[in-house]
């Protein structure tokens, strides 16, 4: 079965959407200059909405380990996942002892990331236009065709550009083990839709 993750929650509705869809992970954004963003207070308030459900994952841009560390106060983390070089992953591994994801920008093959990387799994998304203020979380759609000779021996998630619509397909034609999903579950930027999160994790589901 595919696994699915909806990434950017920062209201009630929405985690709770999340939770009653039966999605496998919840992002929250810890990066301020994302639409997204939430405070380690304000993730541990949503958490607490439900003590089951889904596993937490903590998005960070660039973390110093004192970042990291600050968030970790307020909510334990099950996984943190992570835009930065190869290096950071694997000394956030080892200072902090628990699951990290890479995300992973990809316009050509010499972007797949290498065999020996430390991360657990990864994020692979389109990369970030030249102007944009966020390394990632564009909404761009990735090249499927170049993503479906990516074959890494850990697991990857498909994201950028993805909805309920299109999914399907992108599972299908990447070979991806789940999708990653923000903007196409929202009616806004930062605002997420709980029909649509539902209808997300439906189409996962029925890959």
């Amino acid at each position: 079965m595919s696994l699915v993750k909806i990434c950017g929650v920062n209201t009630g509705a929405a985690f709770d959407a999340v939770v009653e869809a039966g999605a496998d992970f919840v992002g929250f954004v810890f990066f301020p200059t994302s639409p997204r963003h939430v405070t380690g207070m304000e993730a541990k308030l949503l958490s607490e909405r439900h003590m089951n459900g889904p596993k937490r994952v903590g998005v960070f841009v660039n973390p110093g380990l004192n970042d990291v560390d600050g968030v970790l106060q307020y909510i334990s983390l099950d996984i943190l996942q992570v835009h930065g070089a190869p290096e950071l992953i694997a000394t956030l591994k080892h200072r902090f002892g628990r699951p990290v994801w890479r995300q992973v920008g990809a316009e050509d093959e010499v972007d797949f990331p290498a065999l020996d990387e430390a991360a657990d799994a990864f994020i692979v998304e389109a990369k970030p236009p030249r102007n944009a203020s966020r390394p990632g979380g564009n909404a761009i759609r990735a090249d499927w065709s170049l993503l479906s000779r990516f074959r890494p021996e850990k697991p990857w998630l498909l994201a950028g550009g993805l909805t309920a619509g299109n999914v399907a397909e992108g599972l299908r034609r990447t070979g991806a083990h789940g999708a990653d999903v923000s903007s196409g579950v929202e009616t806004a930027p930062g605002q997420k839709d709980p029909a649509l999160i539902r209808a997300f994790v439906a189409a996962v589901r029925g890959v």
